[in-house]
């Protein structure tokens, strides 16, 4: 599933080629992917059409299209999109072939130079598109890395913490929540609401470069700990935009189609029985080990990772 860095890269994408331009029409060739808009495809298409794209925002792995009527004012509802396992948002012109699992097709009025349509492409229909409303945040601040800093977040993403790219992150207010809490490190930066955007490849990366272990009870962090994490997370998610994220198929591409390729540049992730690059370094030889964590997959060290005493599963 796409994670930060990927749905940040697609939020550029859309940033450069759709915002300030007029949604002409709305084609739904699945209703699957606009199941969440309960009054319908007819009313989503209705409802979107003549609509001007006035951002793109985006919370942890969360993104969505604020808009505006033909009047101008200040944005009320949003286009919510959710990639999914495999949505994608591709920039095209409108007179190349409908790709094999294109799902709704936006045509945005003219801009020279620029592609004429928005496509939602999904093969196995995990995500999809919603139009909701725009609700406060707790603070008054962005919603997420945005042109305009609109105080507001869909209704539908309103529970969804900040993250650590998030200009308005807490870094002292998640670390106070992950001493309340009594269960494991990567579990904790696994939960949305506590802390959003990271998955289960970053989650690695992260604990790799912090040379902490995945069932590191979070009650038991030092604050210098908890930064360390932060900015292990941070680093690993800037390296990962700059290689445009994580490919390891043709399921995630960016609005031009482009896979990602900071798959080649990961330590721990999917890396077993491959030495870890940190200890051989340091003149240690040690393997990357696989092990079963919530029905997945997490990947470590054994040796600059070591399991805790009183780790929590």
């Amino acid at each position: 599933m796409p994670e930060l860095p990927e749905v940040e890269v697609v939020r550029r994408g859309v940033e450069r080629w759709v915002v300030g331009r007029r949604i002409e029409s709305v084609q739904v060739l699945d209703p699957r992917s606009v199941r969440r808009h309960e009054a319908g495809p007819v009313a989503f298409a209705h409802e979107l059409e003549g609509a001007v794209v006035a951002d793109a925002v985006r919370r942890g792995k969360f993104l969505w299209l604020p808009l505006t009527g033909p009047d101008g004012d200040a944005p009320q509802e949003a286009l919510l999109v959710h990639l999914g396992m495999s949505g994608q948002l591709l920039v095209k012109d409108a007179g190349l072939p409908a790709e094999k699992h294109l799902k709704v097709r936006l045509g945005l009025s003219e801009r020279p130079g620029t592609p004429a349509e928005l496509r939602f492409v999904d093969q196995r229909i995990f995500g999809g598109m919603v139009l909701d409303r725009l609700v406060p945040t707790d603070d008054g601040a962005p919603g997420g890395r945005s042109v305009t800093g609109l105080p507001a977040v869909p209704a539908r993403a309103a529970h969804i913490a900040r993250d650590p790219l998030d200009p308005a992150f807490d870094a002292g207010l998640l670390h106070d929540r992950l001493r309340r809490r009594r269960t494991g490190l990567k579990r904790a930066l696994l939960d949305q609401a506590l802390v959003s955007g990271i998955g289960n490849i970053y989650a690695d990366e992260a604990l790799w470069q912090a040379r902490l272990h995945w069932a590191r009870p979070t009650d038991t962090l030092r604050r210098p700990e908890t930064h360390r994490v932060l900015e292990a997370v941070r680093a690993v998610m800037e390296r990962a935009l700059a290689a445009g994220g994580t490919s390891f198929d043709s399921l995630y591409v960016n609005v031009n189609g482009e896979s990602g390729y900071f798959a080649r540049d990961l330590n721990a992730y999917g890396r077993s029985g491959r030495p870890c690059s940190r200890c051989a370094e340091e003149g240690r030889a040690a393997l990357i080990v696989r092990e079963q964590f919530m029905n997945r997959s997490s990947y470590r060290c054994p040796v600059c990772q070591r399991a805790p005493r009183n780790a929590r599963f």
